[in-house]
Order: structure tokens, then sequence, then C-alpha cells
């Protein structure tokens, strides 16, 4: 008996161990990087940034995961385009001098249902510590043959942290932000 739980160990350590990272591209068809953000206290304003990509690896050791988004600031879309080019102005994320927001994690640790995932977030040319916990994780084949996983994450964090106070008072401070992706196996 004890021969055979010893060889049960010993293949186990060895699954374990022959465990491998995924890689993971996000499908730009399957990915939003959203926010909302309150005008005069009275309502929010939503939009929405269309070009969103980025690569993520997925390990058994969660320490060894990696996340990492760039999202192109000019393709900024709040639903009206006057508004829309303001916020591509330098008075808001100045798309000319900044084109890019990006998120790459530091650190990722398991949580219930996904990850907590630190990373450096650069946006308007100021660089900081974020930290949102991805839900999901899950897998499914679509197209025949084509593995994906997706995560959906939410954060709030203040503009004038990163150097947009424009209109601070009447137009809010706090962001919420809400990522959702689905990453195709490379």
């Amino acid at each position: 008996m004890r021969y055979v739980m010893n060889c049960v160990m010993v293949l186990a350590l060895g699954l374990a161990s022959t465990a491998q990272a995924d890689d993971y591209a996000i499908d730009p068809a399957h990915a939003a990087f959203d926010f909302r953000i309150q005008h005069l206290g009275l309502s929010w304003t939503t939009g929405r940034f269309n070009a969103v990509e980025g690569v993520f690896r997925i390990d058994p050791t969660p320490a060894n995961c990696a996340f990492t988004v760039t999202i192109q600031t000019e393709s900024v879309d709040s639903g009206n385009k006057q508004r829309d080019d303001h916020l591509r102005s330098p008075d808001w994320f100045n798309a000319k001098q900044h084109p890019q927001i990006t998120f790459k994690s530091t650190a990722v640790k398991p949580v219930e249902g996904g990850y907590e995932v630190t990373g450096d977030f650069a946006m308007h040319g100021v660089t900081k510590p974020v930290t949102l916990v991805l839900k999901g994780g899950g897998s499914a084949e679509f197209p025949k043959g084509v593995q994906r996983t997706g995560f959906t994450g939410s954060t709030v964090l203040k503009r004038s942290d990163f150097g947009m106070s424009t209109m601070v008072g009447p137009v809010g401070d706090d962001v919420q932000l809400w990522i959702s992706f689905e990453g195709i196996k490379k």
C-alpha cells in the first residue's frame, strides 16, 4: 500500500511539474475598456476605447502570470463627436502627445474566481500602480480548434493623479474603469 501511495505522489508531482504556462493574445473583437464619470453630480457620462490589444500568460503558479494591455487614446468614443474631439485634445487625454494608455502587471495573486492583479498603469504621461481583480478564467473552444479564455475586472482611479485636472468639480475626479477581454491561445 505504501508503494502505491508513493507512486501516486510521484505521478502527481511529475504532472504538476510538467504543467505549462499558456500564452494568449487579446482578441480585439472581444475586448472592451469602458469608463464612467459623473457630470455636474447629476448624471454619468460613459464611454469606451475602441482599440484595445494585449497579451497575457496564465501559469499554474499565479505569481508567474502576466497581463499587458495597450489602449489607443485616439479611439475614445463617448457617443458624441464634439465631446470625443475635446477628450482627444490637450485639455484631456492629449492623444497626439500621449497616444497610448498602458497597463503592465507587476504582481498577480490568486483570489476566489480569478486573480488580483497589480501593475503599472500609464496614462497622460504619468505612471502609477493600480490594482484590479480579474474574474473569470474559464475556457471555451470557438471556433473549432481555437482555444479562448477571458476575464472581466474593474477599478476606480482619480484622473487628477494622472495630470488630468481639467474641470475637476463639474466633471468628477473619480473615474470608474471596466475591462473585459477574451484571449486566443497562441
